[in-house]
């Protein structure tokens, strides 16, 4: 019986950590593609933008979780449970990683910063694509099941980055 609560646990950390993911990739398509369309942004000013964005819905992700859990618990998250939380909010920084790069190769003069945006938010549409088959996949629906949910996750993520564009930030 441990065993099986245990799992449980396990399963929903992994799952609460999938949906920060996905979370953390449509939020980074909307910062990019509204750097993007600004039209009067530099290379470092990219760059903190990105970085701030991630830290601060990492942050603010952790000040929740733990004000969640202390009125749950009547205590700060420790030990397991912090670590936890962390686990689970750490793809909001990690969302930073690919846009952070391209900037970086946008600084070193082999694309241009707006075509680096771009390409960040064309990666993280690819992105959601890949996790909906995958998701498709696991739930045994087979190839057009898989294909159908990737193309409902990248038009989610397109939606996003067209209403951005569309607003013009």
């Amino acid at each position: 019986m441990t065993e099986r609560v245990a799992g449980a646990v396990d399963t929903r950390t992994a799952a609460a950590h999938l949906k920060e993911r996905l979370y953390a990739t449509i939020t980074m398509i909307s910062v990019v593609i509204g750097l993007a369309g600004s039209g009067h942004v530099e290379v470092v000013g990219a760059a903190a933008t990105v970085l701030t964005a991630s830290v601060g819905l990492w942050l603010a992700a952790l000040v929740a979780d733990q004000q969640a859990h202390r009125v749950m618990h009547g205590a700060l998250a420790r030990g397991r449970e912090l670590r936890a939380m962390l686990f689970v909010g750490s793809p909001l920084l990690l969302s930073a990683v690919g846009p952070l790069v391209l900037i970086g190769v946008s600084a070193l003069g082999v694309m241009g910063l707006d075509t680096a945006l771009v390409t960040a938010a064309g990666v993280n549409i690819a992105t959601l694509f890949a996790w909906g088959c995958y998701g498709g996949i696991r739930m045994g629906g087979g190839t057009a099941f898989a294909l159908l949910a990737g193309g409902i996750d990248a038009a989610i993520g397109t939606a996003v980055a067209v209403v951005k564009a569309a607003a013009g930030h």
